[in-house]
């Protein structure tokens, strides 16, 4: 009976693992986005870190342990020591929870290598250097140019004491205001 349960287990994940590729493939994945009224959107899921990643009740994780669970059980009722449902369904599941646990860690990686996120946070940039791109004029906003995360970005900037910057200088971004910088020359 132990038998037909872990080949069950083994068989659905490996089936489900293909249906998803197949159908990932030929549909190209489901991107949802809730509009906000803001030009926005809204991210469902939790990830204390902001950056993309997997859930550990993700399907691929809980796939992965399933598949493990059926594999190893199968493996462990082979083996005569473990052959009862007492010691091989424990141990598939501990070697399914670590399989399932290398699966979310892996992709985590792969995910956190390979996303890049366009938001900037603005503390962050505080003491960074920027160069005009329009020329800031007396008590007025020009624009800047800086570099952020291996990303190029432009921003509305003022003069921190009111004064002119002319096109093409290096100034040093010294605060936020709102939605302007506040820059001096270096």
């Amino acid at each position: 009976m132990e038998f037909f349960i872990y080949l069950g287990c083994l068989g659905f994940g490996l089936l489900f693992t293909i249906m998803s590729a197949v159908v990932g493939h030929l549909f190209g994945g489901v991107d949802h986005h809730v509009d906000v009224g803001t030009h926005g959107h809204v991210d469902a899921g939790y990830d204390s870190t902001g950056m993309p990643g997997i859930s550990i009740f993700s399907p691929v994780v809980i796939c992965s342990f399933v598949t493990a669970f059926g594999a190893f059980g199968l493996v462990f009722h082979q083996i005569e020591k473990t052959r009862s449902v007492w010691l091989s369904a424990p141990l598939s599941a501990v070697c399914g929870l670590a399989v399932a646990g290398g699966a979310f860690f892996m992709f985590n990686a792969i995910f956190e290598k390979t996303q890049a996120s366009s938001e900037t946070r603005i503390g962050t940039l505080v003491g960074k250097t920027a160069t005009v791109i329009t020329p800031i004029p007396a008590n007025g906003v020009g624009e800047i140019a800086y570099v952020t995360g291996g990303s190029r970005c432009t921003a509305p900037a003022r003069e921190q004491e009111g004064k002119p910057v002319a096109n093409g200088q290096t100034v040093k971004i010294s605060r936020v205001s709102e939605s302007q910088f506040i820059v001096s020359p270096i």
